[in-house]
């Protein structure tokens, strides 16, 4: 491996560790570059997942303010990310790469709809029900739930937007702030990263090619720091406009 393969793909970490923690997407960045280096499609993705782990653990710590108040929420958010990203994980081993690529997309178009009418959504279900909030319905505890565990699926199998989708779903279902939200859905995706790590490693260890995990582990780690700092100080609005157009770019960039 030459010293430009090595900084390249360290920069792609960096990268992709700081857009995570701000909205996700960053397999976009680090996926397309391995690919470039020549690395088959199967490998690099699950190399690939084993080292964004470490962006995801520093760009949760970043956000550790915000989500010190969510621990509720967490309890119940963090077993279904887990067990979607289990699910994603060996979906990506037994599945043809066919089988999502047709509705990535729309996932990615849905989630960005979330985020832009979730304040309205909010708003009508806080005019129907004031109490909605504080003791959520059973229905739409489940469905919650569910996308959570979907958003988790769909982590595991591949993980570019995942945040988006996540940021979507919690954004329209709960009236927590916009930054403790992101706080949550950092600490989700890094669930789902994680044990789909865990599963490729135990399943599929021949395909995690080491020296490209470690390289993307070190850049996602500082890039996660980074991210931590910048997005925390983005207004709600902003951040809002910055996932939309990371979800946009997604699209076209899958399509």
């Amino acid at each position: 491996m030459s010293l430009t393969h090595i900084l390249l793909i360290t920069l792609a970490g960096v990268a992709a560790g700081t857009i995570n923690t701000v909205v996700g997407s960053g397999t976009l960045i680090t996926f397309p570059t391995l690919l470039a280096f020549g690395y088959p499609a199967v490998p690099a993705n699950i190399s690939n997942s084993v080292g964004l782990v470490a962006g995801g653990v520093s760009g949760s710590w970043g956000y550790r303010a915000e989500v010190s108040g969510a621990r509720d929420r967490l309890r119940q958010f963090v077993p279904m990310s887990l067990l979607g990203g289990v699910t994603g994980a060996l979906l990506l081993i037994w599945l043809p790469p066919s089988a999502f690529k047709k509705i990535v997309p729309t996932l990615i178009l849905l989630g960005i709809v979330l985020v832009v009418i979730g304040p309205w959504l909010q708003k009508r279900a806080a005019q129907r029900h004031p109490e909605a909030d504080a003791e959520m319905s059973r229905g739409r505890r489940i469905m919650l739930l569910a996308g959570v565990f979907a958003a988790g699926a769909y982590g595991g199998y591949f993980g570019a937007a995942q945040g988006v989708l996540l940021m979507g779903l919690m954004s329209a279902m709960l009236s927590d702030p916009l930054q403790r939200l992101n706080g949550i859905k950092n600490i989700l995706s890094t669930v789902v990263n994680a044990v789909a790590a865990i599963t490729f490693i135990i399943v599929s260890f021949h395909n995690v090619r080491w020296s490209v995990a470690l390289l993307i582990a070190i850049g996602s780690l500082i890039g996660g720091f980074i991210g931590a700092k910048v997005g925390r100080k983005l207004p709600p609005w902003l951040l809002r406009a910055f996932i939309v157009v990371v979800g946009v770019i997604a699209i076209a960039t899958m399509l």
